[in-house]
């Protein structure tokens, strides 16, 4: 899946989970009603959560070199080189 791709998944996941959240709040649903929202609020969180996850582990800084050459690291990695 391509970035655009990904981040157009993200973005309507989260648009989503946020009209499920306004409906919880709004306090018109039935209970039946509601209780589907919340669980599609579930489901959409843990989608973002993964897409978020996804997103971070390619996350990678290019790092120039003192001899002009460059390093390709992981964004999390420590001044030790532990990541």
């Amino acid at each position: 899946m391509s970035r655009k791709r990904t981040a157009i998944d993200f973005e309507k996941a989260l648009t989503d989970l946020e009209a499920r959240v306004h409906q919880l709040e709004s306090g018109d649903l039935s209970l039946e009603e509601a209780l589907k929202a919340f669980e599609e609020g579930i489901r959409l969180t843990r989608d973002c959560q993964q897409a978020l996850t996804e997103a971070e582990q390619k996350v990678q800084l290019l790092l120039e070199k003192a001899d002009g050459s460059t390093e390709r690291t992981d964004f999390f990695e420590d001044a030790d080189g532990d990541a």
